[in-house]
């Protein structure tokens, strides 16, 4: 490059000259029209700009929604959060864990007391100013025997949480965890201010955005925070959330222009996106998987042969050829991704088997077995299909699956752990303590099988607290052993996250801990040309 050009490009960086400028004096250097046109669009993507109006069609959302956070079900709710609400703990789009509303933290050498020092000066959008009693506050709205918080498995490890002055709380566990910083990242624990002694779940918080107006299922506004304390974050004036299930509506709403960004992209039609010279699709590899659990306290899957029967009845490498069309990898019946620290990658991968499916049948006494599944897409984009396919693998076997379709609207307050088997999606978490505490702990709220294995709960315990990275590695290795050998899941596939944007929409380097860059899309992204 000459070093006008470097000149050039160093003025559009830093906004110093427009794109008509740009053009006429990069064509004098000698730079063809198509070129210098690309050119600036890429210099212009790469510096953040601050202003617009940005929206984002989301494929979640549902009229019995809340602001509350403890509510919080899908990628819709937890982006609206992550907009509005701000949390003590970050996972960075490098992975690693950095302080938001908590500057820094001690841990004592057992692991169970955390002594949290917070940020002093941050306001919520109200006006009043963040303290210690609006963190405890906020982490006790999820406590109690009464709670119904989503996060109740997480917040149930706390002995006690206190103030120590106006800037620091300190958590005692009931045990030691040595990941207890991640948890505090989790979607539901958002930092509200306080109001009559509790915590205000109204929708206030000291997130880059302010809350304006929300349909449920529908839509929802929030406008930029003028006070927000992150520097580099927040660049947009308003960001509209839109719900739109259907991906279909999704890809033609992005294709026209009336919205910037959407998540969980159709694979079927993903090749037709690529050939849009005006969008850009992101794939990102992370703990996003996909499940089909089955309720193991009800016949047949409380027989844990039928269990086995199952797993071993799916082709696996067929639907990531068919449904993730290669934007994914076979799972092996267990949550922990190969993006997570403890991944036993030694574990042996359960492949389609049609005649150890039916060894396992007759073990359980059957000759044949039929069973419902409910689906829906609501689930992941692809779950009829992979349905549909999945009662083609299973007929080998003598397995019959009725498909049982659902509708979409209600699918995760109706059929997710209400019948007997359904499919689901889960975004994965940066910890094994944590995927394995959310959603296969006996008494997790989200344990969406009701599998209760004694050796299990015993190492999910023992493990929290070691210190010894090689026993640690060695603990979780066997939980996800016995996932994939006694549990209530079939895990088929791990799948990236797969989001299209407009080439006006920019970003950096993206999380992956999860969707819409760590659910924090209309946080860090901007557009190139407000």
């Amino acid at each position: 490059m000459s070093e006008e050009l470097e000149r050039l490009s160093r003025f559009v960086k830093s906004g110093r000259v427009s794109r008509r400028e740009f053009m006429v004096a990069a064509v004098a250097a000698g730079v063809t029209v198509a070129s210098a046109s690309t050119m600036f669009a890429k210099l212009a993507r790469a510096e953040p700009k601050a202003g617009g109006h940005f929206k984002l069609g989301i494929g979640a959302g549902s009229t019995t929604d809340s602001i509350d956070p403890q509510t919080y079900l899908d990628t819709y709710m937890q982006s609206v959060g992550h907009s509005v609400f701000s949390y003590l703990t970050e996972v960075d789009p490098d992975g690693k864990l950095v302080g938001e509303l908590a500057e820094e933290w001690d841990v004592s050498p057992d692991a169970k007391v955390w002594t949290f020092k917070l940020r002093p000066g941050i306001e919520f959008h109200n006006g009043k100013t963040f303290t210690a009693e609006d963190a405890v506050n906020s982490i006790n709205h999820h406590r109690g025997p009464d709670s119904k918080s989503a996060a109740k498995g997480i917040v149930d490890a706390i002995e006690d949480v206190k103030a120590d002055g106006p800037n620091t709380i300190v958590i005692t566990l009931k045990g030691g965890n040595a990941d207890f910083a991640y948890l505090l990242d989790d979607y539901h624990l958002a930092m509200m201010p306080t109001k009559d002694g509790k915590a205000d779940a109204s929708g206030i918080g000291t997130g880059a955005y302010i809350l304006d107006r929300i349909d449920y299922g529908v839509t929802a506004v929030v406008k930029k925070n003028p006070n927000y304390w992150k520097s580099g974050r927040g660049w947009f004036d308003t960001v509209e959330f839109l719900a739109i299930k259907d991906v279909a509506a999704r890809t033609n709403a992005l294709n026209t222009g009336q919205i910037h960004a959407m998540d969980r992209c159709d694979l079927k039609t993903i090749h037709l996106l690529e050939r849009n010279k005006n969008l850009e699709i992101v794939s990102i590899t992370g703990t996003q998987h996909y499940t089909i659990p089955m309720l193991v306290d009800q016949a047949p899957f409380d027989n844990v042969d039928v269990r086995t029967a199952l797993k071993y009845a799916i082709d696996r490498e067929k639907l990531v050829e068919t449904i993730l069309r290669g934007y994914g990898a076979p799972g092996n019946d267990h949550p922990i991704s190969p993006a997570n620290r403890y991944f036993a990658k030694d574990l042996e991968q359960r492949r389609y088997d049609p005649d150890k499916a039916k060894h396992h049948l007759k073990k359980a006494g059957f000759e044949t077995l039929q069973v419902d599944l409910s689906t829906a897409d609501a689930a992941f984009s692809g779950a009829v299909d992979t349905a549909v396919l999945y009662k083609e693998h299973a007929a080998a076997a003598g397995i019959d699956i009725n498909v049982v379709r659902e509708p979409n609207d209600g699918y995760w307050e109706n059929v997710w752990m209400k019948k007997p088997w359904s499919f689901c999606y889960w975004s994965g978490r940066p910890t094994e303590d944590w995927m394995f505490s959310l959603a296969y702990s006996a008494d997790a709220n989200w344990n969406d099988t009701h599998w209760k294995n004694p050796r299990f709960n015993e190492l999910l315990v023992e493990a929290r607290a070691e210190l010894d990275e090689k026993k640690r590695a060695q603990m979780y290795a066997e939980m996800q052993a016995l996932c994939r050998d006694d549990g209530g899941t079939v895990m088929p596939m791990y799948a990236n996250y797969v989001n299209a944007l407009s080439k006006k929409v920019g970003h950096g380097k993206m999380g992956n801990n999860w969707d819409l860059d760590g659910l924090r899309a209309a946080e860090r992204w901007w557009f190139a040309e407000a």
